[in-house]
């Protein structure tokens, strides 16, 4: 969707803008940039124009990137998948929190969501989502893939999944594929196997 690339180019410069300039007119002019970004995805999606800025025009500083962890958890060839709400399963992970490293991260997101206490030994992957995954975000976000051995801990309820469960490469459940894809697990069988793996990275 061109229109996204291009209302997202526009946000990205208008808080560029909005960081370094010192000039008021200036600052007004990326001010309104940023609104007609913002008016561009609320016309296109659907979202009221409240809502967009909410998720779109919240930052301040230079714009970056967003970072999201994603565990693969290994048993006899198996895969951990956690089941989410809406009946997908995705590999345990979300949102880098500010405190947080990708490897605290990692551990304190599969704890969340799959009841398990787990050691990062290897750093599969770091991806650029758009490259990877649909639908298409108005942000950007990299994804890191992180290979996790477990040391304890067991599936408990909580507020973001429902049941955890280990899937063969072959048999992999309906996927949250806006979190990760079957390329994505199929990376992270390979990296299981292989004990000489090497970070892939965009």
């Amino acid at each position: 969707m061109p229109w996204v690339k291009l209302a997202t180019e526009l946000q990205f410069l208008a808080q560029g803008g909005l960081c370094y300039s010192k000039d008021p007119f200036d600052i007004e002019r990326f001010e309104r940039i940023r609104e007609i970004s913002a008016e561009m995805i609320s016309l296109g999606s659907g979202y009221s124009l409240s809502h967009v800025k909410s998720v779109f025009c919240n930052e301040t500083g230079f714009q970056t990137p967003k970072l999201d962890t994603r565990a693969a958890i290994f048993q006899k060839d198996k895969i951990l998948l956690v089941k989410e709400k809406n009946g997908t399963w995705s590999l345990p992970g979300g949102w880098v929190d500010v405190y947080e490293s990708i490897k605290t991260n990692t551990v304190k997101e599969v704890k969340e969501e799959a009841g398990l206490d787990v050691i990062p030994i290897k750093l599969i992957a770091v991806q650029d989502r758009k490259l990877h995954n649909l639908p298409e975000y108005a942000y950007g976000v990299t994804k890191a893939f992180v290979l996790c051995k477990v040391v304890g801990g067991e599936f408990t309820d909580n507020l973001e999944t429902v049941k955890s469960e280990y899937f063969g490469l072959d048999e992999l459940p309906p996927l949250t594929e806006e979190k990760n894809n079957a390329e994505q697990v199929r990376l992270c069988f390979d990296a299981y196997y292989d004990k000489n793996w090497h970070t892939i990275f965009d």
